[in-house]
């Protein structure tokens, strides 16, 4: 089974909703999260919660971990939210190369950091989140194959 590994910072807000998202869209790819500074033991963020709901995407069960080295090993790819998220994991992780890029890299985004701020912060980065996904999805289809 393919595995993909979802990083942003805290993870309680990008990443579980990437996460949730991705094995929506590819039900057959093991999905797991993590966050470079996570908020461990931390449920997702309420209101990133609210937005996902709303989207009918459920992410309320969600509790943040925190980036390890089993959790890039065992992940055949792994995106990240921004490109310095990108690059902490490739200096941290140097054996990773060749298979961490970051979610927005189809359109050379960085989904916006949504943490602590207005709700229309919280539905731009659920809308970049879910474009990225999509984009990604073909290319993982392939990995499966």
């Amino acid at each position: 089974m393919t595995r993909i590994l979802m990083v942003c910072e805290g993870n309680v807000c990008r990443s579980p909703v990437a996460r949730a998202l991705l094995e929506r869209a590819l039900p057959r790819v093991s999905v797991s999260s993590a966050g470079t500074r996570a908020l461990v033991g931390r449920h997702a963020d309420p209101l990133a919660v609210q937005v996902a709901l709303e989207h009918g995407v459920d992410i309320s069960g969600h509790v943040a971990a925190a980036l390890s080295d089993e959790h890039v090993r065992s992940a055949d790819v792994v995106l990240t939210m921004t490109g310095t998220q990108r690059a902490l994991i490739l200096d941290r992780f140097p054996s990773a190369r060749g298979k961490v890029f970051r979610l927005g890299e189809h359109e050379q985004l960085d989904i916006v950091d949504p943490y602590q701020r207005h709700r229309v912060i919280f539905e731009l980065a659920f809308a970049q989140i879910e474009h990225s996904v999509l984009k990604w999805c073909e290319d993982i289809a392939r990995l499966m194959h």
